[in-house]
């Protein structure tokens, strides 16, 4: 019995070191097939275990595994991969991009497609692509979409959004614009430049009549379809960016120095009239090129005094995305700065620099309230505080472009008389009040702006009343908000009176009284409180029937906006829109295709008997890279389609 004892006492002791035996530290590298980079927080579980560990900042990982295990990679957007651990002590994993959803279709209006049964000419831009140094989204267009034309009129910081043509412009009058719609809702472009690219899942452009049609004479100038991100099931993602950039003016104009502005002034002014008088004075260009006397012979570079040479700015992101079998969800605050290159005075108390904070905030959440009921909510906040020059930065730069450089110095030195005087003793000449520099900093204009939408979307699947049908519905309400004031005050102007050139002294004249204080003075025209409802309800149908395929779509629209500042009886009147448009597709074998589509549109702008129009659209298409014919073609042109189409 003591020996039975024994025994079983040696089994136990010696069973937790053989266990130990069988387990080894492996460790190894998760790397990207493509690029070979390390891939941070790839999740590597031991299978049918809870047992798991992470990458870390390099790819590499540390994991207790025995020779049986099998090890699990996993890691968003990518194949995931299983690997028998065996005798290896080190293990390194290349893992291979999936080919997601979005590369297998485009985005349509209201929907989907296959990219090879499209035939509406659509564009669809990488996000990759549009993350350029820039707060302005609109700025990166340029260049990334075929047949859409954008450019800048400007670089100032809040005045920067481009302009942008869907092959050229469609439309007469002010809004030639494409239609913007994020997440299926029709915004502006000053939105659309204050979207953040981490929070874009798909953007595409659609351009001809029969990609457009269904939304009837708003699409005229195109359609520009954007959708944000979504949560996908799984652990917590975060994703983090920040950004420091500098700034300054691609393409700048060479000025002409004082003196050669005043030799050029004499010269036009002999060459139109011989016997004209001219405006400088020999002595006075000696002076000037000599540096003497700066009070009564001034030579101001204006450019200099006004502008820097470059700025910085500041963007920052933070997302986090997760969820489970039943929920999922995607969360994202977004913080920009941007600054201008207008330089500041430091006796005045306050920025007449051009200053921008942007706030933005996400939150979308996908619901799974049956297997075959899917619930989405959308909210988005965006607040923006402006702070520049009373004038804006471009009308500041033609004021440099075209004030005197000679007339007056921008700022006197106080004399004995003023020496006390608490406020700039601005330079004037003839009491015209033309200086630039006062108008830069005499003051500045702060504009605020606030958009919050709130969105609510339920997906139905009635496949138990057919095979492919399906329901959705979707409600959205956004309200904005802006405001704007200037503060300044009133310049105190001087000129000389008499100077000293022995001893310096000079003695000022006081030409225009200003105020030592700021004012305060509101901007009706900027100022608007809006609001808009919208609801969209849509009937989908999709089906294979061998090699043929034949989809429906029937939409119902109803938009009402509503200006609640508009300062007259008619304009205050609520604005509303109704429309129903349809699709029909067809294909056989992934080869032929045809569609149709048509939007019904109506406005209460026009006259009741005027009210509705009609907007159809037809195409057909030959995918024949996918004949029998083409297969020895395909090493050499594996994509080859044939498309027509009319509205």
């Amino acid at each position: 019995m003591k020996k039975k004892l024994n025994f079983l006492l040696c089994i136990f002791l010696f069973v937790p070191f053989f266990l130990s035996a069988q387990q080894a530290q492996i460790k190894g590298k998760v790397v990207e097939a493509e690029t070979g980079e390390p891939l941070p927080g790839v999740s590597i579980l031991i299978q049918n275990s809870t047992r798991g560990v992470i990458t870390d900042i390099d790819g590499t990982f540390e994991i207790r595994a025995a020779p049986s295990d099998k090890l699990v990679f996993a890691f968003l957007g990518m194949i995931s991969e299983t690997i028998e651990v065996g005798n290896r002590t080190y293990i390194e994993v290349a893992m291979k991009q999936a080919a997601s959803e979005l590369d297998e279709v485009t985005i349509v209006a209201f929907g989907k497609q296959k990219k090879e049964s499209v035939i509406g000419a659509i564009t669809t831009v990488n996000t990759k692509d549009l993350k350029t140094p820039s707060s302005n989204l609109t700025t990166a267009l340029a260049g990334n979409m075929a047949g859409v034309i954008a450019y800048q009129r400007s670089g100032e910081p809040g005045q920067d959004n481009a302009d942008f043509f869907v092959r050229g412009i469609t439309t007469f009058g002010t809004n030639t614009n494409p239609l913007i719609l994020i997440d299926g809702v029709e915004l502006t472009s000053t939105d659309l430049a204050r979207l953040r690219p981490d929070d874009i899942q798909s953007f595409s452009v659609l351009k001809d009549a029969t990609a457009t049609a269904l939304y009837g004479a708003r699409g005229a100038n195109g359609v520009i379809l954007v959708t944000t991100k979504q949560g996908v099931e799984g652990p917590a993602k975060i994703s983090f960016r920040f950004e420091n950039s500098i700034s300054a003016p691609t393409q700048t104009v060479d000025m002409a120095d004082p003196v050669t502005y005043m030799k050029m002034h004499n010269e036009a002014i002999l060459t139109r009239d011989p016997l004209g008088v001219i405006q400088y004075s020999q002595e006075k260009i000696e002076m000037t090129e000599a540096g003497k006397y700066p009070l009564i012979y001034p030579a101001n570079d204006w450019k200099k005094m006004l502008f820097k040479d470059q700025t910085m700015n500041q963007r920052v992101n933070l997302n986090v995305s997760g969820g489970g079998g039943v929920a999922r969800y995607y969360v994202a605050g977004s913080f920009n700065r941007d600054n201008g290159i207008l330089k500041v005075d430091k006796r005045n108390n306050f920025n007449n620099n051009i200053a921008i904070n942007n706030y933005d905030l996400r939150s979308n959440v996908n619901i799974d309230v049956t297997k075959t009921t899917e619930l989405i909510v959308r909210l988005s906040a965006n607040f923006e505080e402006y702070s520049g020059p009373l004038l804006g930065g471009t009308d500041m730069y033609y004021l440099m472009m075209h004030s005197n450089p000679v007339l007056f110095p921008a700022y006197y030195p106080a004399d004995e008389e003023f020496k006390y005087a608490k406020h700039i003793l601005f330079g004037n000449y003839n009491n015209s009040k033309i200086n630039p520099y006062a108008e830069m900093v005499r003051g500045y204009k702060e504009k605020s702006r606030s958009q919050i939408l709130a969105q609510l979307e339920l997906k139905q699947d009635l496949d138990f009343i057919t095979k492919g049908l399906s329901a959705r519905g979707m409600m959205n309400v956004s309200r904005l908000s802006q405001f704007a004031v200037n503060r300044l005050y009133n310049p105190f102007y001087y000129e000389i009176s008499s100077y000293n050139r022995l001893t310096g002294d000079y003695k000022l004249i006081e030409t225009y009284i200003g105020t030592e204080y700021l004012g305060y003075g509101e901007l009706p025209g900027e100022r608007a409180q809006n609001s808009s409802f919208y609801f969209e309800g849509t009937l989908n149908h999709a089906r294979d029937f061998g090699k043929h395929n034949i989809s429906s779509l029937l939409v119902f629209q109803a938009r009402e906006s509503l200006n609640a500042n508009a300062g007259s009886l008619q304009l205050s009147l609520p604005s509303r829109n109704l429309g129903l448009s349809g699709r029909a597709t067809y294909s056989y074998d992934t080869r032929y295709f045809a569609e149709f589509n048509f939007g019904y549109n109506g406005s209460e702008r026009f006259d009741k008997n005027n009210r509705f129009g009609f907007f159809p659209s037809a195409g057909v298409a030959w995918l024949i890279s996918n004949e029998a014919f083409w297969e020895n073609m395909k090493p050499v042109v594996n994509n080859l389609k044939l498309r027509y189409s009319y509205g």
